[in-house]
């Protein structure tokens, strides 16, 4: 049996398919979560720092990232 994978890191596609917002919204969203934890914008930002950001539960967010 196949391990599920799960990624670490989130995407603005992964966002844009999560918020319903447009992908350019979502990289304006990413680069401020970005700035507000005091990333360099070459970072990634994780999945469980854009849920606390959000405050969307990280289950619900999982479940719409594509492997």
């Amino acid at each position: 049996m196949k391990a599920a994978t799960t990624r670490l890191c989130i995407y603005p596609k992964d966002i844009q398919r999560i918020t319903g917002k447009s992908y350019r919204q979502s990289i304006r969203l990413l680069q401020n979560i970005r700035k507000e934890l005091n990333k360099l914008p070459t970072e990634f930002v994780s999945v469980q720092e854009f849920c606390q950001y959000t405050s969307l539960k990280q289950e619900q967010v999982e479940l719409h990232i594509i492997g």
